[in-house]
């Protein structure tokens, strides 16, 4: 029996696992599959677009043609004139005349696009053009941003488990130092002992059976039947209501010989994990200050690496950078000259912007409890003071 126990109860951790890990994959999985998607879309709407030069583009072009004949050799006299009057004409400039579209609406360029738009990032760098993709772009977002947040919301309560978890072990380990400084040899074996002793003193009481709780109840017999009964029931009813969960060695058998019965069982147990989300995050309860620390840590790695694909940073740079990006700011007046690294950036952009929301949710319960002791004190000042009268 131990040898044919051993493989159910190993397959059945693994199914607990599985069932575990479903909603949660399932939801990652699907931004994935929602990104790729979008990705393919937008390559083929705008990347296969007509490039026409419009009335616009030429009177651009007619325009820096005469500036360019106007400027004369003596650069010194004309310097500060030519560039007040390129500065104006650029800034009359679209610039969607200076892109390639099939180069900037590659497959991994429109896969770029697609995360800055659910995450809501939005550098401005790339955008759609026609009006179909336009309209496509509203959709996807549409769509797109609640799944991003269902993944924040949920990948936010693994973390905040960790971190909640980290964070009392730490409390744990530091107060059982504490304690150790400061218990002597003597007075902790005292404790102990007392501990021991008031554990023997405890007596487990087990239920008593229907038939127990029957001869018990002698003097209800003289007690009209009426209230008999409903007191019966009642009786009943809390013997039942004790013993609602069901014996180990029961399930294990109704697992292995009809695996239909517990189906129902598991099902249960995936669409709790689905209402579960976020709940995690409400128990949340560690400091701010921590949390900021873990932010400065977690963008300062990033900022050490980036610059090793992306020449035209420095650390400064970067920093600034995730942080506009983490914080879904999204200026636009640093860009990635790699798109191809945003697909491992992205990870990271992620699990950045879970931290982030992690914070911006402690810091705003925070702000809650410093916005009720105000107004409680400003409360407590604007009541009048109680006047005692003589009788």
């Amino acid at each position: 029996m131990a040898t044919t126990s051993q493989p159910l109860r190993g397959k059945m951790t693994c199914k607990k696992i599985f069932w575990a890990v479903f909603p949660h994959a399932c939801f990652i999985l699907s931004l994935v599959i929602y990104a790729f998607l979008g990705a393919l879309m937008f390559s083929h709407i705008e990347g296969n677009r007509e490039v026409t030069l419009s009335e616009e583009y030429r009177t651009f072009l007619r325009n820096l043609t005469y500036l360019a004949r106007k400027l004369s050799d003596n650069m010194t006299e004309n310097e500060k004139m030519f560039k007040k009057d390129i500065h104006e004409l650029f800034d009359t400039a679209d610039p969607v005349w200076f892109i390639n579209p099939e180069e900037r609406w590659s497959f991994f360029g429109s896969l770029f696009f697609c995360c800055t738009v659910f995450t809501t990032v939005g550098y401005g760098n790339t955008y759609p053009v026609t009006r179909l993709g336009k309209y496509l772009c509203m959709l996807y977002a549409l769509f797109g941003i609640p799944l991003m947040f269902l993944v924040l919301t949920d990948m936010g309560d693994i973390l905040a488990t960790v971190l909640s978890k980290s964070y009392n072990e730490f409390r744990k380990l530091q107060s059982k130092i504490l304690a150790s400084k400061l218990c002597s040899g003597s007075t902790c074996s005292k404790r102990n002992e007392l501990k021991s002793r008031a554990q023997s003193k405890i007596v487990i009481n087990e239920p008593l059976t229907i038939m127990e709780v029957l001869r018990s109840q002698s003097g209800m017999k003289r007690r009209l039947v009426k209230y008999r009964n409903v007191e019966l029931f009642e009786m009943l009813i809390a013997r039942e209501n004790e013993n609602t969960q069901p014996a180990r060695n029961k399930s294990m058998e109704r697992w292995s010989s009809c695996p239909e019965l517990a189906r129902g069982k598991t099902v249960s147990r995936v669409i709790e994990n689905f209402d579960k989300i976020g709940k995690e995050l409400e128990k949340l309860d560690v400091p701010i200050v921590l949390m900021v620390l873990v932010i400065f840590v977690y963008i300062s790695c990033a900022a050490a690496i980036l610059p090793n694909w992306e020449k035209n940073m420095d650390f400064q740079e970067a920093f600034y950078f995730c942080f506009i990006t983490l914080t879904t700011i999204g200026f636009g007046d640093t860009k990635l000259e790699h798109p191809k690294f945003f697909l491992f950036f992205s990870l990271y952009i992620i699990i950045g912007m879970e931290i982030v929301f992690i914070a911006f949710k402690l810091g705003q319960d925070r702000l809650i409890v410093l916005y009720k002791k105000v107004i409680s004190f400003c409360a407590e000042k604007k009541m009048p003071s109680k006047k005692i009268y003589p009788k």
